[in-house]
């Protein structure tokens, strides 16, 4: 059995990640990668503020004539609701686009129009297929995976790639930051971009239906063909000022009359079900650990904040074993289908097809030419 260490920086922890190591002064790989993601990424004080207005120049300029100067998957959550807030704060005309996959929370829906409402945005909610969508969920379900996020987080950003495309938006504001999601393990997070490995987990364990009405893009879609012939550029303005958690939380109660549900990414019942119930019991993973660390090598803060938020737990027993059986009724999943899954061994991204051998030749050819 490996002996338990963990990191004098953050909480990371070999019981959570069995790929964590530590240097000779105990701090993880996380932590040094975290240093060089935010010194190449993360760019604040004046310098982030001149790249913060010359992103807003250059988006009002290439909107001019058009409806919308660029879009946003507006989920609800903190980072999205704070760059909506952002943007309106430069006057940019913003198209919001909701994605309903079927588990939406709703403090998340009130939220959203709350949100758009005062802010004056159009709001284009895009409901996906719930029988299509289903039939993935469930295919995942039984795969053995640890991600078991990936068919709705893979569906978010595919359908705002083809809003972009519909309206010909050249530019898609994206709320990922350093400072919230700095720290990721790598041990169980296998991208959702990988539409290859959710049609091979589909077509394994689906039920062989058509997936026509689940929204996707191709590896060849996100490298080639949007950037290239539809000129689509992601943008992360939160990487360009100095982006708190909490401050943000703080405006967006005050002015919008905002409300926290409770936990990172849990305006979706399923993913709040997936974070505090599948994955601690199944893969001995909690997430929290990720999202805490990153909020501590970020200067949010305290180490000893952030082990004394992980000694509780974020809901009562009752309410993660209601969500459990929420989850599972919705998706047609017996008890003794249920006991099945999570009695199976579990599996990485390598038992199922995927694109993940081209993309690590891509990121290599990549640097190469850097």
């Amino acid at each position: 059995m490996r002996e338990y260490k963990i990191c004098s920086r953050c909480i990371m922890d070999t019981t959570s990640d069995p790929n964590l190591v530590l240097d000779s002064q105990g701090v993880c790989n996380y932590c040094r990668r975290f240093e060089k993601v935010k010194k190449k990424y993360w760019i604040t004080g004046n310098e982030g503020q001149k790249l913060l207005e010359e992103a807003i120049h250059k988006m009002k300029k290439d909107g001019q004539g058009k409806e919308y100067d660029c879009i946003l998957g507006l989920s609800g959550g903190v980072d999205s609701s704070y760059l909506a807030y952002l943007a309106k704060k430069y006057d940019l005309r913003v198209l919001a686009v909701h994605v309903d996959a079927g588990w939406n929370s709703e403090i998340a829906v009130k939220n959203i129009e709350k949100m758009c409402k005062k802010l004056n945005y159009d709001l284009h909610t895009v409901v996906i297929d719930w029988p299509t969508m289903k039939e993935v969920q469930r295919a995942f379900m039984f795969s053995g995976l640890a991600n078991l996020d990936i068919p709705q987080d893979h569906a978010f950003i595919a359908a705002v790639y083809q809003m972009a495309k519909k309206y010909r938006i050249k530019y898609i504001l994206n709320g990922g930051n350093v400072a919230t999601e700095g720290i990721l393990s790598n041990a169980y997070q296998y991208t959702a971009l990988d539409y290859k490995h959710i049609k091979g987990v589909y077509q394994k364990l689906g039920s062989g239906k058509s997936l026509k009405k689940y929204p996707h893009v191709t590896y060849f879609d996100l490298h080639f063909i949007l950037p290239r012939l539809y000129k689509v550029e992601m943008v992360r303005l939160l990487h360009y000022i100095d982006y708190s958690k909490k401050d943000a939380m703080k405006i967006l109660e005050q002015e919008f009359d905002w409300q926290y549900y409770g936990g990172k990414h849990y305006e979706s019942r399923f993913t709040k079900f997936f974070q505090e119930y599948y994955l601690p019991k199944k893969f001995g993973w909690d997430k929290r650990r990720d999202h805490i660390s990153s909020l501590i090598a970020g200067g949010e803060m305290t180490r000893e904040e952030g082990l004394k938020e992980m000694a509780v737990l974020p809901s009562a027993e009752q309410e993660i074993e209601e969500e459990k059986n929420y989850v599972i009724k919705k998706l047609d999943i017996s008890s003794e289908e249920w006991d099945e899954i999570m009695k199976a061994p579990n599996k990485t991204e390598d038992d199922y097809p995927s694109s993940k051998k081209m993309r690590e030749r891509y990121q290599k050819i990549k640097k190469i030419f850097r």
